[in-house]
């Protein structure tokens, strides 16, 4: 069956030329907005009339300096315009952060990564989404501001529920950081899915971690499209964590993911394959990780 797409609905245009004129936009029109980055989540959804009807649609591709990409000794600035496609081809994230390039070639196609976001990402707080697992194993944190103030959330507690983050009226997120990483520590993002980047994640399981001596130093798991947020796999991350890694206890922490997650019955997975997916790639993950 082919998908209907409406016209977009009538709403005020307004196009900001600096990022103290969004905030102050934010603060005026609070509740009665939507902002535009990529556009490839938000134009479909207000066609589709999947979200509220917006009366201010709030423009931020006009805004120099919005799109960087930095990194020095204390790790990775993303800024909320930096595309999916600026970060799979960054030099500092290939180099420092390759869990993020796997990540952002994991999604949609290339003309979606050329417009989309990480950011715009982030702020859509589907479950499946591909950026934000391996931000959470990453610790990454977002710096949101309103007009008045700046403040800065782990990732981790920055959704709420499905489409539901922390952000209040008038704010937006203006800068993604991710904290530097060990020089020993890899990490991997695999995903499931019918299409691989062409389609959502039916389960996808990002692990980032470092083994010395083969012993597990450090551990961080986190999973998406298997609860009403990304989670963090926390148990499984203490039966490897300080241990001397084997095949058996890869297995055992893999097992013990499963039970970090609520996974639904839908028309993409029933939660019984999403629980199975889950072991399967977790053990993936961390065999690649741990035991490579």
């Amino acid at each position: 069956m082919g998908i209907f797409y409406r016209r977009l609905p009538r709403f005020d245009y307004v196009v900001p030329k600096t990022l103290d004129e969004v905030l102050k936009a934010l603060n005026k029109h609070k509740g009665a907005y939507r902002l535009l980055a990529g556009g490839t989540d938000l134009i479909p959804q207000l066609k589709k009339r999947e979200i509220k009807e917006p009366e201010y649609v709030i423009d931020l591709k006009g805004i120099s300096g919005l799109d960087t990409i930095s990194y020095d000794g204390n790790g990775l600035k993303i800024g909320p315009l930096a595309t999916i496609t600026s970060i799979a081809q960054s030099p500092a994230v290939q180099e420092h952060y390759p869990i993020l390039a796997q990540a952002a070639l994991s999604m949609a196609s290339p003309q979606v990564r050329n417009r989309g976001t990480f950011a715009g990402n982030i702020c859509n707080a589907v479950p499946s989404a591909d950026s934000i697992p391996s931000l959470i194993t990453l610790s990454a944190s977002v710096k949101i501001r309103s007009a008045r103030k700046e403040r800065i959330v782990p990732l981790e507690q920055f959704f709420i529920g499905p489409r539901i983050t922390a952000l209040k009226a008038n704010e937006m997120v203006v800068e993604i950081t991710v904290p530097q990483q060990r020089e020993t520590s890899r990490g991997v993002y695999l995903k499931l899915s019918p299409r691989h980047s062409m389609d959502l994640a039916i389960v996808g399981v990002a692990v980032t971690g470092t083994c010395e001596n083969g012993i597990c130093k450090d551990i961080r798991i986190a999973l998406g499209a298997v609860a009403p947020t990304p989670v963090r796999a926390p148990t499984a991350e203490a039966v490897l964590q300080g241990r001397q890694i084997t095949s058996a206890l890869v297995d055992e922490a893999a097992r013990n993911a499963v039970t970090q997650c609520s996974p639904i019955d839908d028309h993409r997975a029933s939660r019984e394959y999403r629980c199975d997916m889950i072991y399967v790639l977790t053990r993936r993950a961390l065999n690649q990780i741990l035991l490579s």
